[in-house]
């Protein structure tokens, strides 16, 4: 490992991330197992009407989406979110930090155990007791490994992984269209809002995810221009594949079943056992690029805190060797696969969205801030934009329940603790 007093952390990253592995670090932060389980449920509430949901929702996150790039613009370090409400002061930027980690590893180790239970239906013993033990610490290990060795591995496998979740998708709905041709059903009357608002945080949830391409920033090339087109080119790509794949389902699949697997079950409408099979390594595809994604983006959060002197140093090497966070992306890795081993990170997924809900609004609120340390004039447009995102993420946390809003409090509370403990030791700051 290497840890030169001379050098800026970010300088001895390689910047290897591209606009194709921009878009699909964006791309697989938003798509994990939750199109394949969210046809059925929508199908259920709104019936000919789900599909038009997801422009809908699509249209809302490009508002929270859209300052974000504006931030990405500006910076050209690791961080993302942290590097963003650093213009509030270290409090903010280490909450930021910490509630976005927080959010992320729990998704992680969730997307670990969903993983283990679809590799179950190719075989039985790789979803109970120590075969889904082993399944489990396979994935973590193997894709933390693949992410230690250079951010390069990572963003080549992360491809691999995308065309093959991505690729059976398009050709699941494009099939199910066809099938169904003249058959598409009316959208029908719009659903109401407070029906909509009942299963807002569900489809938010279905595009939570597209920051995963500006916290990796030091290392993307040319960033003020690659993040900012990756990231709202990810947001309408997928927006439009949700809803061909909603429009297929509700063209073939009966209206009233929910299914445990509804792709799986809807491939095997169409295309018998051999479908399924197809889709059901999609699914594993999907979540496994999920996951790579995370070990990708997440880790370097960490780095960040550290190079502030918010987290100790050992967060902040950088391999001489293969150039990446190593330290970072094999906490991360391990402490994905320990809480997915135990469960224990059921207690906070009720509060994932909301987490990352709160770190979207202290980012777009300090757009103003970060413009005037960059030498540019916040013009009214700006100010409208930063408005419409803000309203979104509030409306969208006000849907949460009590219990989820206590937790975030303790959370917060945990994360101030943190942080006073870090500026009491030395081993925390910065050399």
């Amino acid at each position: 490992m290497n840890d030169r007093e001379d050098v800026p952390p970010d300088s001895r990253l390689r910047r290897d991330i591209g606009f194709t592995g921009s878009a699909f670090l964006s791309f697989n932060g938003i798509v994990g197992a939750g199109i394949f389980a969210l046809p059925a449920t929508l199908h259920i509430q709104f019936g000919a009407f789900s599909p038009w949901l997801f422009p809908i929702f699509g249209l809302l996150i490009l508002l929270v989406a859209l300052p974000f790039a504006r931030l990405a613009a500006l910076f050209p370090q690791s961080g993302g979110p942290v590097a963003y409400t650093a213009a509030f002061g270290p409090v903010a930027s280490f909450q930021a930090g910490w509630l976005y980690y927080v959010a992320r590893v729990t998704a992680l180790a969730a997307n670990a155990n969903v993983f283990a239970t679809y590799a179950a239906t190719l075989w039985a013993p790789f979803g109970a007791g120590a075969g889904r033990a082993a399944t489990i610490i396979a994935l973590c290990a193997s894709l933390t490994l693949i992410n230690v060795i250079g951010v390069r591995r990572a963003i080549r496998a992360l491809d691999g992984l995308t065309l093959l979740k991505g690729l059976p998708l398009v050709a699941l709905a494009l099939w199910g269209l066809v099938a169904a041709a003249g058959a598409w059903p009316a959208p029908g009357p719009a659903p109401s809002l407070s029906g909509i608002e009942a299963a807002a945080l569900v489809i938010f949830y279905a595009f939570i995810g597209f920051e995963n391409s500006v916290v990796p920033a030091g290392e993307t090339a040319d960033p003020g221009r690659t993040i900012p087109r990756a990231l709202i080119a990810t947001i309408v790509g997928t927006a439009v594949l949700y809803f061909i794949v909603q429009l297929a389902y509700v063209s073939v699949m009966p209206a009233g079943e929910e299914p445990e697997a509804p792709l799986v079950a809807f491939a095997a409408v169409l295309a018998g056992p051999a479908g399924a099979l197809v889709i059901t390594v999609a699914a594993l595809s999907s979540i496994g690029g999920n996951i790579a994604g995370s070990l990708t983006s997440t880790p370097r959060v960490t780095f960040a805190l550290a190079r502030e002197g918010l987290l100790p140093r050992w967060f902040g090497t950088v391999s001489e060797r293969f150039h990446t966070p190593a330290n970072s992306v094999l906490f991360m890795g391990l402490l994905g696969a320990v809480l997915a081993l135990t469960g224990s990170f059921l207690w906070l997924a009720i509060v994932s969205t909301l987490a990352r809900l709160f770190v979207y609004g202290t980012s777009i609120a300090a757009l103003p801030r970060a413009e005037r340390q960059a030498g540019r004039r916040t013009v009214a447009g700006t100010f409208v934009l930063m408005g419409a995102g803000l309203l979104v993420c509030l409306w969208a946390a006000l849907q949460s329940q009590w219990a989820s809003w206590r937790m975030l409090l303790i959370l917060v509370g945990a994360g101030l603790a943190l942080y006073l403990l870090a500026r009491r030791d030395r081993s925390f700051r910065p050399k």
